[in-house]
């Protein structure tokens, strides 16, 4: 798919927090507006809230900087899309 260019003005100072926010997540801002484009665009209304800073966040990120050194290293089983489906699922009724 053909990539494209896209402006955005904003306030210096917003660009900069945002710009740290942004590595705090481990991404950069353009990976995060791709990423908002697109949830955006599937569920065509603003679908999440992302928070920095508190303990949750912070254990979330050591959970999935540890899940993604075992993929990376090889250690997790390959999983269907039938198979990922259903973990997001149980994942979101709290089981």
């Amino acid at each position: 798919m053909a990539q494209v260019s896209m402006t955005v003005r904003m306030d210096a100072q917003l660009k900069s927090a945002f710009d740290a926010l942004c590595a705090q997540f481990g991404m950069s801002a353009n990976t995060a507006m791709n990423v908002f484009a697109k949830a955006v665009v599937q569920r065509r209304k603003i679908p999440f809230e992302i928070t920095a800073g508190d303990d949750v966040y912070n254990k979330g990120i050591e959970a999935f900087n540890a899940i993604r050194a075992k993929a990376e290293a090889g250690e997790l089983p390959e999983l269907s899309q039938d198979e990922i489906n259903e973990e997001i699922r149980l994942a979101r009724e709290g089981k």
